[in-house]
């Protein structure tokens, strides 16, 4: 019943490993990125050309974000949630959507003005300040990961959320950049076993569907 169209650690990369830490049955249909410039078939799928698109039987979700949090409410119930009951359900609400909203959005500037966009349409200038801009927000985090995790005291979606931001992060040669409080939470995030499933998750679905397992190649500059 649950179908994930996914790009190799792209923002589908949440609802994949949000489905690994829940369990779930799932197929996962793996495209080139961008698939609306080298899969064009998938529009007739998600207009948008995005990714993530998400099928619950005929019900359809392309944010990834909301996707992890109707995974955990669906299909709960799981410490992965904060119940509407508990202290801290606004502040994961919050870091869920921070992850995407305020992180992972510089970084699609950075990555297009400095790697998609033909060479002479790229921007060093924009991307270098949406970088500085990425790497700002990020120090957010700091006070809330002393605890160990974003909120409630224990791993939720919020931090796959942010930890998707950090993977991307990673991809785009940010890392080197993270605060050590931030290099510590990555590296346990990295460590829990849903994490390493979905990568091999990911990985095994792109080979056998014929779909190049190269992401370091995924994020490099496109053009001569």
């Amino acid at each position: 019943m649950l179908t994930l169209y996914h790009c190799l650690s792209a923002r589908s990369f949440r609802p994949l490993w949000t489905m690994e830490e829940l369990g779930l049955s799932y197929t996962l249909k793996v495209l080139p990125f961008p698939p609306r410039q080298h899969a064009r078939e998938y529009l007739q799928i998600n207009p948008l050309g995005t990714i993530p698109a998400f099928f619950d039987g005929e019900m359809r979700m392309t944010e990834s974000a909301a996707i992890c949090q109707y995974l955990v409410e669906r299909y709960g119930p799981s410490p992965l949630a904060v119940a509407v009951t508990e202290p801290d359900y606004g502040l994961w609400l919050n870091w869920l959507h921070f992850g995407e909203a305020t992180l992972t959005f510089p970084q699609t500037l950075v990555l297009r003005y400095s790697r998609l966009e033909p060479p002479e349409r790229r921007n060093p200038q924009v991307a270098t300040d949406y970088q500085r801009w990425f790497l700002a927000r990020l120090r957010g985090i700091e006070p809330a990961i002393a605890a160990g995790y974003l909120c409630a005291g224990r791993f939720t979606v919020a931090d796959i959320s942010v930890g998707f931001a950090l993977l991307l992060a990673e991809y785009l040669g940010m890392a080197g950049d993270f605060s050590p409080a931030v290099q510590t939470y990555f590296a346990g995030l990295k460590a829990r076993p849903a994490f390493a499933r979905a990568q091999a998750a990911e990985l095994a679905a792109a080979a056998e569907q014929g779909i190049d397992t190269d992401v370091a190649a995924m994020y490099a500059p496109r053009g001569g």
